[in-house]
């Protein structure tokens, strides 16, 4: 459980193309603190973790950079095509970076405020100890030309993760917020700071 000290915990997910990184970047400038799952695993996938080696030794000397570092596009395109390459994967990463977020929440109690736990899978999870679910909700085709145009996906590599993920109507079904993102980015800061002003309404209520 997280500690009371934390003043407000919110979760924050999004598929794959819906621009979740951006929205949590403006929250933090909002003044949130963010912990970011993405940028954890980025972390304990570093040259010189266990979970660098667990890595290597399970999917051999093919999924390392020539400067040593891990070649993530390598494991994905291994991972997305063999669920139980996906699992193994799951069993190397996930409880490094669980370990990683509790030690943050712990960091992120004894000062309070208010606390954006900021990942992809969230819904998945089924982590059920936040205040609420702030979900980017993104058209799955505006998502796809997205991780086309700018990340370099093909339109089946796109598709085929989109697939991997809670879909649209799940993801919304938990949301206690939505943040559009089909527009343009002055429409989605917009919205983003609405969305900091419900926070703001959150923390004014007296406890229950």
């Amino acid at each position: 459980m997280v500690s009371s000290s934390i003043v407000l915990l919110m979760g924050l997910t999004g598929g794959i193309g819906s621009g979740k990184s951006t929205v949590s970047a403006a929250l933090a400038q909002l003044g949130a603190e963010v912990i970011d799952a993405d940028a954890i695993v980025r972390e304990v996938q570093r040259p010189g973790t266990e979970v660098f080696d667990g890595i290597v030794f399970r999917f051999g000397d093919g999924v390392v950079r020539p400067d040593g570092t891990l070649d993530r596009q390598a494991v994905a395109d291994i991972v997305f095509a063999d669920p139980a390459a996906l699992a193994d994967l799951n069993a190397l990463v996930h409880p490094a970076v669980g370990a990683e977020i509790a030690r943050r929440l712990d960091g992120a109690a004894a000062t309070g405020g208010v606390v954006i736990l900021d990942v992809p899978l969230l819904v998945e999870s089924g982590r059920d100890d936040m205040a609420g679910m702030i979900v980017v909700d993104t058209d799955p085709d505006v998502a796809v030309e997205r991780l086309v145009s700018q990340r370099g996906f093909t339109e089946a590599d796109a598709r085929a993760r989109m697939a991997r993920q809670a879909s649209r109507d799940e993801r919304l079904a938990r949301a206690d917020f939505v943040i559009a993102n089909d527009g343009d980015r002055d429409a989605l800061l917009s919205r983003v700071g609405e969305c900091w002003e419900w926070i703001q309404q959150l923390l004014a209520r007296p406890p229950s």
